[in-house]
């Protein structure tokens, strides 16, 4: 943003509208890029340059889906929240998404790849993200105070939408965190940075121990972290849980979120072929 009084409306009505500090870093960040695209501020740029933009990113620097969405959630907010031009939003267009189903990793996968995790840290780390089904922010910013062992449960504080939730605590799970408390003792943070424990450890820092484990695994699927929370929720469905119950765990806002796991997971799909024909002995 160019100038700071707009800089400061902006972050003003980030914070009244109590988003994240994530999501306030990156609207900024993206009406920042668009206003330094054209040189000059955005409050003196309107339609024809917001479509030249958009275009600009689509077309040309060809970004990704999510990018693109992210920097059109920005300026509608930007001209919406800080313009007051309702007329101007209505007009910003949406990318157009390709859908794609999630990748998902068999339990023999799973299993091979948290066997294939060297340190404690990472084997602590990626056993709780699968057995919880956590999205990766989740994870990393778990305290002492989150586990509770008595009840088996992780508490979630303030996930995406600000919502609490809880998670199941495998007793595999808890061992290793028992194991990890013993080594390392924390008192706040359970995953500290290593630079500043009043951090929380660095998302690169799970992703990077994952993708060690998977090539050693030889899988050669494209894994990433919330491609465990994926397969979390399909071994679920696979194992006749109900869907609801799944969506609570999850901590999704709607159904139809978790209902894209029917279209994953083979225990909702039997081929005519095997009521047909008799199987070869």
């Amino acid at each position: 943003m160019v100038t700071t009084p707009l800089r400061q409306r902006m972050l003003q009505a980030l914070s009244i509208r109590n988003l994240s500090a994530r999501t306030t870093s990156t609207y900024i960040s993206l009406v920042s890029r668009f206003a330094l695209f054209f040189h000059r501020s955005p409050d003196r740029l309107g339609l024809p340059e917001i479509e030249r933009y958009l275009f600009f990113l689509r077309d040309e620097k060809k970004v990704s889906y999510c990018l693109f969405n992210q920097t059109v959630c920005a300026l509608r907010f930007f001209y919406l929240h800080v313009m007051d031009r309702p007329d101007l939003v209505l007009r910003i267009p949406n990318g157009r998404r390709e859908k794609h189903y999630p990748i998902v990793l068999s339990a023999g996968e799973v299993l091979a790849v948290l066997g294939a995790l060297g340190s404690l840290r990472d084997r602590v780390l990626l056993t709780v993200l699968y057995s919880a089904g956590l999205r990766l922010g989740e994870l990393c910013r778990l305290t002492v105070a989150d586990i509770d062992s008595p009840r088996m449960l992780l508490h979630i504080r303030q996930a995406k939408g600000h919502k609490d939730r809880y998670a199941p605590l495998s007793p595999i799970a808890l061992d290793l965190l028992r194991e990890w408390w013993h080594q390392t003792h924390p008192s706040g943070l359970l995953f500290p940075c290593a630079k500043d424990p009043l951090r929380p450890i660095h998302h690169s820092t799970v992703q990077r121990a994952l993708k060690i484990a998977v090539r050693r695994a030889g899988i050669t699927k494209r894994v990433s972290p919330r491609t465990l929370r994926h397969s979390f929720a399909t071994h679920l469905m696979e194992q006749g849980m109900n869907m609801r119950v799944i969506q609570i765990l999850l901590g999704h806002a709607h159904t139809r979120t978790t209902e894209i796991y029917t279209h994953v997971s083979p225990a909702h799909a039997r081929s005519p072929l095997d009521s047909i024909l008799p199987p070869r002995k």
